[in-house]
Order: C-alpha cells, then structure tokens, then sequence
C-alpha cells in the first residue's frame, strides 16, 4: 500500500467529521492502508500540510467538505508549480461537498454525492482521473493568503452568493444542511449588492451589465443544493457561467426552485455561457466566493482561467 497523509477537518460539516472520524479511520486501518492522520487546527492549516506534504507522500486524503479540500488543493497546486498534482482522495463530510458531487459516480441533479464507506473504498482501490482547476488573479487578495494566484475546484462567484457565504457563518451551528443555506440565503436578501460588471470571455468583446450573481464553475452544484451550472463537466477543459441579471427579491424567489433543480436554463433571468478565460471587472469592490471560502473581499478585477487536467482525483 502506498504512503498516504489523511487531513482531517474536525469542526467540518458542523460537526459531522468529528462524528464520523473514528469510524472512517477504523475502516482505513482495517482495510490495510498504511498512511498518518493530522487534524486541522485553524484556518488555512490544511493548505500548509498540503503543500509540506507534496513531496512526502504518495497521496492525500482530505476529509472534510469543499473548504478543506479547496485549501488541500491549493496546497497542491502551489506545490506542483501548477502541473499534475499528487492524488488526492475526498471523503465528504462537510455541509455541501459540491465539488464530490462530480466524482463517480456523479450525483444526479438533485442528490448527495457517494457515502463515506465508498470513499473508503476508492482510496484502496486507488484508481484516478485527472481534472480540470480554476486559477484566479485579482487585486486584494486576502492578506493572510500566499500571494499570487489562488486555485478553485469546484467553483467561484461573485454578487449573491459571496454575500451569502459571508451571512452563512452567522447561522446557529445547530442548524445544518440545505436548512441552513436556505436560512443564509433568506437573510441576503435583505440586503445583497447589484453590480454592474464587465465581463470578458476568452477573445470576445467584454460586455457590460447589472448582475446579481454571477458563478464561473468547474462543477455543476452549490451551496449543497444549487444547480447553476447542471451539464458542467469537471474534466471538459472549459469553465461553464451562470450570469444572473439585475433580480428583485420577487425575481430571486421565483428563481429558487429552478435552481434546486437545474431547470433555470432557458430563463430569461439568467444567461449560460462556457470559456477557458473569463475577466470580470467592476467599480464597486466585489467579494469573491470560492469553494466556500473568500479569498477576495473588494477586488476591482478578477481574472479567471481553467488549468486543465491538472489535479488527479481518486475515483
């Protein structure tokens, strides 16, 4: 078997991985995989062990939801110089784990990506598939992050859904799940920007518009039950948008279900698009959401592009 560092998230999934732990560590031992487990002891601690970690192990395994695995990533891409990274294995335990939802066997529209124990099955099986990253530049980045450019995997946005990720953190922690984005997202709309943007995509001529939210994504759901990209692919080469116009609260409520469901497409109220290179600038500074993490909180220019075929995910 081959060496392997398990990152693990206690406070993930509200609770869940300090939950489950004990039984997905029972089941890696018991299964004979030789590896060593660290827990996360405060933010940005899972980008530090990975990225120490790149060149001392055989593989990683992130347990946890879609903020670990966005930091573990990071870790990983930073140390591969932006080239094939090491493998990486998720064990989904957060609140969303959106981007495990593309994983095979993929979720269907509407469902919960693969269980822990078939996690647990993936890693001894050891088979992988190379996917697709997004890379972003922007002005502001967070001070306490590394410098230069920061990685997505499963996707980013700008407008609603970043001001929401900011609201969701205030949600008691007893409350978990959808329940607790559906709460988020009732409070953002008592207050949520509309910017107006200009948008480039690859070659074209940039565009300019009122946008309430505006998500670039390499996979298809966010915020655990919100399919704003449906028919994306993690491992297409291309980033797929979903671009909101100017919404009213009445608008946004009309829009909800469609996107629990993945039928917006075709709504006047949103446009589709795909590109390997999108440039989003703004006069009002935006907060930018990424994998559930802010790595941006007033950036004027984000520039975003696919890395493909670059992180190598056990399936």
């Amino acid at each position: 078997m081959r060496h392997t560092l398990v990152i693990y998230n206690p406070t993930a999934g509200r609770g869940r991985v300090q939950a489950k732990w004990p039984l997905v560590e029972q089941a890696l031992r018991q299964a004979g995989l030789d590896f060593e487990a660290v827990p996360t002891k405060a933010p940005l601690h899972a980008y530090q062990l990975a990225l120490e970690a790149a060149q001392k192990y055989d593989m990683l395994v992130s347990v946890g939801g879609d903020g670990t695995t966005h930091e573990i990533v990071n870790g990983l891409m930073q140390a591969s110089g932006e080239t094939e990274t090491i493998p990486l294995a998720i064990v989904p335990l957060g609140s969303g784990d959106d981007f495990a939802k593309v994983i095979p066997p993929e979720a269907p529209v509407g469902g919960r990506p693969y269980e822990w124990p078939v996690a647990v099955e993936k890693i001894i099986r050891g088979q992988t598939r190379l996917f697709d990253v997004g890379r972003m530049t922007g002005d502001h980045l967070r001070p306490d992050l590394a410098p230069g450019p920061h990685y997505f995997v499963n996707g980013l946005d700008v407008g609603f859904g970043a001001h929401a990720t900011l609201n969701f953190t205030t949600i008691p922690r007893f409350i978990k799940g959808f329940t607790a984005y559906l709460l988020t997202i009732f409070k953002t709309m008592i207050k949520y920007p509309l910017l107006q943007v200009s948008i480039q995509l690859d070659d074209l001529p940039p565009f300019e518009q009122f946008t309430t939210m505006t998500a670039i994504t390499n996979g298809r759901c966010f915020a655990n039950g919100f399919w704003v990209c449906p028919h994306a692919q993690a491992d297409d080469g291309v980033l797929d948008l979903m671009i909101a116009q100017g919404l009213s609260r009445l608008e946004i409520l009309r829009l909800l279900p469609k996107l629990t469901s993945g039928t917006h497409i075709g709504d006047p109220a949103v446009s589709m698009a795909r590109a390997h290179r999108i440039v989003i600038t703004s006069a009002e500074p935006m907060v930018v959401e990424a994998d559930g993490e802010l790595p941006f909180l007033e950036t004027h220019h984000l520039a975003i592009e696919v890395l493909p075929a670059r992180l190598k995910i056990v399936v």
